[in-house]
């Protein structure tokens, strides 16, 4: 009982933080709140008033109010901007506006944070300590220092009693989605209870700096020999769970165009390299800068792109890359029922959908993004559209690829912003076309093939139990047809492998 009152007090706290900013009209769009419910909030906050200057679209004032909400919203609205399945397209790109922007807290506990974290007084680490942060956000801030040996560093700390705030909030967020999920038939399909998960996952990862740092060093390890990126420096000696110390990086911000050009660089070459590298990234190394937006993105005297604040990384497993590649190779040679069967082969539609409805839907969806100019076809949006047009078949959301989609769309952004004609099919198939030859050609598939054959027979006694195992999944279907099916493809599999095997080692 106690519990429900404090959500529902949390609930109206809410309520008064969307009534300020005349944010309450937002939820009226997602179809998963039910119409009810917009009206029920208004009449819980009719006392409270609206700020003035407030945005003018539905998503911009979302934004501003989560926004002024505190960290755990800020984080919320990140994650909407991705879900475009959840809040519309229309919501998604006003929350993309979704500034992280808060107060900075004082230096006696910077001091104090460093102090406990380092184990030592500021002064036995560096020579000098701006007392000003240079960026405050909501995990974090960060200061620039220097270090004995006179190098320049940026020190970030958390925030006090952040991963409190943090806790306390989401606790709504999953009351929330365990409601949807029980009441709201289509929740299960968009898998609220795993969106708040992986919010909570992603949030707790970004309060211990020493994963941000891990992820920085394996971005550089995994960017050595690419020319004109970089990633900082990490010094591990001081950095902890609650500070991290970085390379201080020196150049020009990406939406400083002007600056850009007065220092000689060539706006278009470092569009058509900032899409590369994250392609690179995404495709080749299934790990990618997941937060492209034109602060983290430094352009230094010689022209090299320096990335910052890896805080949010995206990951993606072969099969994933596999999928990506085909299905954006379907669309450009408009081969729909390939990009249907990539979905059925990859376990993304479930069984007993229609192959051939699919491949019309994939039609409708592309038709008429292809038929436009090619320098005004974005294969970000195109990837958009896609994941908004799955509830028709029952396609489960994949919150990897939609994390994907987003910085596709902040990629092509950027490129756009520095070059407004720029052409993103043009400068994305080299890196597409040089992925699917180096890893679904023929012969790398037999390799792989001959590979796994080992590491399956010594899994298939376990593989086996799985599928007479399984039970009954959320849509319903015949356990039993899947299962025959399954076996059959596995042994199948088996059969086939041996042939090889004989072929070419007997």
């Amino acid at each position: 009982m106690f519990r429900t009152f404090f959500h529902f007090f949390s609930l109206l706290n809410l309520a008064i933080g969307l009534r300020r900013f005349g944010a309450i009209r937002s939820l009226e769009t997602i179809e998963l709140i039910p119409d009810w419910a917009p009206k029920f909030l208004r009449i819980c906050t009719f006392f409270v008033p609206r700020k003035k200057n407030i945005p003018d679209s539905d998503g911009e004032r979302l934004a501003a109010a989560l926004a002024g909400m505190g960290p755990a919203y800020i984080k919320l609205g990140q994650t909407l901007a991705t879900r475009p399945d959840l809040v519309g397209r229309a919501l998604a790109e006003g929350l993309t506006t979704l500034q992280d922007r808060l107060p900075p807290f004082s230096f006696d506990k910077v001091e104090a944070i460093i102090k406990r974290e380092l184990e030592g007084e500021i002064s036995d680490f560096f020579d000098d300590f701006s007392k000003e942060p240079v960026a405050a956000a909501s995990i974090a801030q960060v200061h620039k220092a220097q270090l004995k040996d006179g190098t320049s560093v940026a020190v970030k700390v958390l925030r006090p009693d952040v991963e409190k705030r943090f806790t306390r909030d989401l606790t709504l967020f999953e009351w929330l989605a365990e409601l949807a999920d029980r009441h709201i038939r289509e929740a299960k399909r968009l898998r609220l209870i795993e969106v708040v998960a992986k919010i909570k996952e992603t949030s707790l990862k970004e309060m211990d700096l020493r994963l941000e740092a891990s992820a920085a060093a394996e971005l550089e390890q995994n960017m050595q020999g690419e020319t004109g990126y970089r990633v900082p420096h990490v010094y591990w000696d001081m950095t902890a769970r609650r500070v991290l110390t970085l390379e201080w990086v020196s150049g020009i911000r990406l939406n400083d165009k002007d600056a850009l050009i007065e220092a000689g660089h060539d706006l278009t070459e470092l569009g058509t390299r900032i899409v590369q590298i994250f392609l690179k990234q995404a495709m080749r190394d299934g790990y990618f800068h997941a937060d492209l937006h034109q602060g983290n993105l430094l352009v230094e005297d010689s022209g090299t792109i320096v990335a910052i604040d890896f805080g949010i990384m995206g990951r993606l497993s072969k099969n994933d890359r596999r999928f990506l590649a085909e299905i954006l190779f379907g669309f450009i040679s408009r081969d729909y029922r390939r990009v249907a069967e990539v979905h059925f082969d990859a376990g993304y539609v479930p069984y007993g959908q229609s192959v051939e409805e699919f491949a019309q839907a994939m039609r409708v969806i592309a038709d008429p993004i292809m038929d436009l100019p090619v320098e005004k076809i974005s294969a970000g949006k195109l990837l958009a559209q896609l994941f908004a047009t799955t509830e028709r078949f029952s396609m489960r959301t994949q919150p990897q690829l939609l994390l994907l989609q987003r910085s596709m769309v902040m990629a092509e952004g950027l490129a756009l912003h520095l070059n407004p004609q720029t052409n993103m099919w043009e400068i994305s198939r080299p890196v597409i076309e040089t992925w699917m030859y180096d890893n679904l050609s023929p012969e790398i598939r037999l390799a792989d093939a001959i590979v796994q054959i080992p590491r399956a027979l010594e899994r298939l006694p376990m593989k086996i139990d799985q599928l007479l195992n399984k039970e009954l999944d959320d849509h319903g279907q015949n356990p039993q047809m899947p299962h025959r099916q399954s076996l059959s493809s596995f042994a199948l599999g088996l059969v086939i492998g041996a042939v090889i095997v004989k072929i070419l080692f007997i």
